[in-house]
């Protein structure tokens, strides 16, 4: 996507710049490490975007765009440490290079700096505002990933916990995202609130995307370890519609195969994903991540902004949920 290419590029100069003088070396390694590989950055690019859509100068979001991104890695960080995953970006997960001590130690300073950088920036009025709301944020992703993590040992979990799980974990960093650029372009408080819901939703049809990469994507092209949720045994939108889905027969059986410990991972991965081509779950997948794009759209349409940032904005939803990596 040609037209996310200058943000890209003036996020990463900025990014570039931060924190390389900083001492012990062993606690800021491996946060060049992973914030460094090649990952999609839609964070920052989001918040560049959405102040370009109200200011004529977005630079003026990069510290904003630059502590999103940076807590956003201290969760992936965390979260490979909690599921156990081996692979990231298509290398080895922090804790794996630098050790499990480290990766916790310095994911804990890289959520320290986000708020850091939301803080330092010359207008303090807004600043203040920047971090108040993203302290709300923080705190939904947190309770998002206990969510997700009570769910692996839960026996009842509804589609509708699901979608609750992933808007708390996923999706509202992204809405965070838009909220903090249209904060830093100057935007008012409903206009801020709108792309909010925007990003929110598009986040929700992000997150249902991703795990059906997790399953049916290649792996060379997720640089993430195949069925890693299946083997984890996430209650993901794949599973649970499964379980609506199934007969009785089939319903024991799938859930023996996906809560039992002693089950061989791939005799499990290959039954469930056997039960997901039986049962079509990927077609209701992609048609709820669809109309979760759709009630994202419409609220970025409700806008009384008419400029070319808006509309790249709904390309960029678009590929999202296209993308196969």
């Amino acid at each position: 996507m040609e037209f996310i290419e200058a943000y890209q590029s003036a996020y990463l100069r900025f990014a570039d710049a931060q924190l390389w003088d900083k001492t012990p070396l062993n606690l800021y390694h491996p946060i060049h490490y992973i914030t460094e590989a090649a990952g999609k950055r839609i964070r920052p690019v989001l918040t560049l975007m959405a102040c370009e859509a109200f200011s004529k100068e977005y630079n003026q979001a990069l510290p904003f765009s630059y502590a999103v991104e940076i807590f956003h890695n201290f969760t992936l960080m965390h979260d490979d440490i909690m599921d156990h995953a081996e692979k990231r970006r298509g290398l080895p997960s922090a804790h794996i290079q630098y050790g499990l001590p480290q990766a916790i130690l310095s994911g804990d300073v890289m959520m320290i700096y986000a708020f850091t950088y939301l803080l330092n920036i010359e207008n303090k009025e807004m600043a203040n505002i920047a971090a108040r709301f993203f302290s709300e944020i923080a705190i939904g992703v947190c309770e998002g990933q206990q969510l997700d993590m009570d769910f692996e040992s839960q026996a009842q979990v509804s589609i509708d916990d699901y979608i609750q799980m992933i808007t708390l974990k996923t999706s509202i960093l992204l809405g965070a995202s838009l909220q903090l650029g249209a904060l830093a372009g100057g935007a008012g408080q409903d206009v801020q609130r709108q792309l909010f819901v925007f990003g929110k939703y598009i986040g929700i049809a992000f997150q249902i995307h991703d795990d059906i990469l997790d399953v049916f994507g290649e792996v060379n092209k997720t640089g993430k370890k195949h069925a890693g949720d299946i083997i984890n045994s996430k209650k993901t939108y794949l599973y649970l519609k499964s379980l609506e889905l199934c007969t009785p027969e089939q319903r024991e059986k799938l859930i023996r195969y996906y809560t039992s410990e002693s089950v061989d991972i791939h005799e499990k991965i290959e039954y469930v994903t056997g039960i997901y081509k039986e049962l079509a779950v990927l077609e209701y997948a992609n048609l709820l991540k669809e109309a979760y794009l759709q009630l994202g759209k419409s609220h970025l349409q409700s806008l009384s902004v008419d400029n070319q940032v808006i509309t790249n904005l709904e390309k960029l939803a678009d590929y999202l949920i296209e993308r196969d990596y």
